[in-house]
């Protein structure tokens, strides 16, 4: 199937993408070409659009054998293998990428014309072009977003040859490629109309995008604020976000060295407000207790903050709480939800070590719980299994495949944020004791 043009595969890579409408998401079209497939895409995502400029770095006398790829921020992406064949010595290299930076430094003030570039940091970004050819480009974009803080990168192609999107998918989280052949030839002869995309084009369709986005009517967003909270002692940063409807909030106990801002949790924190649920995102500790580890490992005192910020957060909303812990803060949510009259609802616990809860708190909790561990975090793994053991309530160990301690291996974090949102969501009734429930 040929298409008629950019446009035309933009449309029908949106409908692919449909389940990122409302999430927090951004879209990168690469130019030239990728540009107008980017902008309908985000056009009927709803979503934000920039441009991610990469430059290829072609073999000379052959530039369209490419050995590698550069992008913003000094990312270079190299096919050894092309090297080898071609027979590239280092000097040759870097003479084609001199003048690749400098094109791509030009692009770069023409496309934005002295603005920034939309920030990346705890959101999915989406990476559209109008084709691949060895994918050297597409990984060099996807390399960037992923520095930048995306928390989950989907590449999106019209079409491809089969070997690229399968190397593809070990750099995205999610390769979305309608069309895939094991032999591609031209991108173009792909397309009834191929025409050249100018640098004219591409900086209307960025300004033309950007008014249509401000006069769009958007959904009302759910309420968010950054509030202060007596826990304990201290005055605790936190942030409040409240759906419309919301039927229970999520309190988050964040892991040592991390806080209200950790992109994993945010990540988490979305999908989970995506679906109506409130969440409060939580410093546990302050700026200057932070930089002690004993703080950071007093599992007492981060349950006593955790439980008077969950009162609070009953007051302030009407709603029933639950617990979502990470590393040390698992540990502080099963011991705040073992103290008495403390009423939660459930807790989900990522990549946690439930072991640091004392034996006594384990056997009191009564709230079902989750314990989220990837398969190649395998000590903690070991760990849990051994907590879960004292735990008298329903429970569950999830592991998931393929995942170290921080679900850094594209599409493991989706995988956490979809077991939270389901266990959630399942157990939004008072907690009651029951029988356990066990499965790896």
């Amino acid at each position: 199937m040929r298409y008629d043009d950019r446009r035309a595969a933009g449309r029908v890579l949106a409908e692919a993408l449909q389940e990122l409408r409302g999430q927090d998401v951004v879209v990168l079209g690469l130019p030239r070409g990728g540009v107008p497939v980017a902008a309908e895409v985000a056009q009927r995502l709803g979503a934000p659009l920039d441009v991610l400029v990469v430059r290829k770095l072609g073999v000379p006398e052959q530039p369209e054998w490419g050995f590698g790829a550069i992008g913003e921020h000094g990312v270079r992406v190299l096919n050894r293998d092309v090297i080898g064949e071609a027979g590239l010595g280092s000097a040759e290299q870097e003479a084609v990428e001199a003048a690749e930076r400098a094109e791509l430094e030009r692009r770069v003030r023409s496309y934005r014309r002295g603005r920034g570039a939309l920030p990346m940091a705890g959101r999915t970004a989406v990476v559209v072009d109008d084709g691949l050819a060895t994918g050297a480009t597409a990984e060099a974009a996807c390399r960037i977003v992923r520095g930048q803080g995306a928390i989950r990168v989907v590449l999106a192609v019209p079409v491809g040859p089969e070997h690229s999107v399968a190397r593809l998918r070990q750099v995205a989280d999610e390769v979305v490629c309608p069309q895939t052949h094991p032999v591609l030839g031209s991108v173009g002869a792909w397309y009834r109309d191929f025409a050249q995309v100018s640098d004219a084009e591409v900086t209307s369709l960025l300004a033309e995008t950007a008014r249509s986005m401000s006069r769009s009517p958007t959904a009302a967003a759910p309420a968010n604020r950054e509030v202060l909270i007596p826990a304990a002692g201290a005055q605790l940063g936190a942030r409040l976000v409240v759906p419309e409807g919301a039927p229970a909030a999520v309190a988050f106990a964040h892991g040592s060295g991390s806080g209200r801002h950790s992109p994993r949790n945010r990540y988490v924190a979305t999908a989970l407000n995506r679906v109506g649920l409130a969440t409060l995102l939580l410093d546990l500790l302050t700026d200057d207790e932070a930089h002690d580890r004993h703080n950071v490992f007093d599992i007492l005192l981060l349950a006593r903050r955790l439980h008077a910020a969950s009162v609070w957060l009953r007051r302030e909303t009407g709603l029933p709480v639950a617990y979502f812990g990470a590393s040390t803060g698992a540990a502080a949510a099963l011991e705040a939800a073992a103290l008495s009259g403390s009423e939660i609802r459930s807790v989900v616990s990522r990549g946690g070590r439930p072991d640091l809860a004392t034996p006594a708190a384990l056997t009191r909790v009564r709230a079902p719980t989750l314990l989220i561990v990837g398969s190649r975090d395998t000590q903690v793994l070991s760990l849990n299994r051994l907590a879960a053991d004292r735990l008298h309530c329903e429970h569950r160990i999830a592991v998931v495949p393929g995942a170290t301690h921080l679900f850094e291996e594209p599409g493991t974090l989706t995988t956490v944020a979809e077991l939270a949102r389901d266990w959630f969501t399942t157990h939004l009734d008072q907690p009651t004791a029951r029988t356990p429930r066990r499965s790896a």
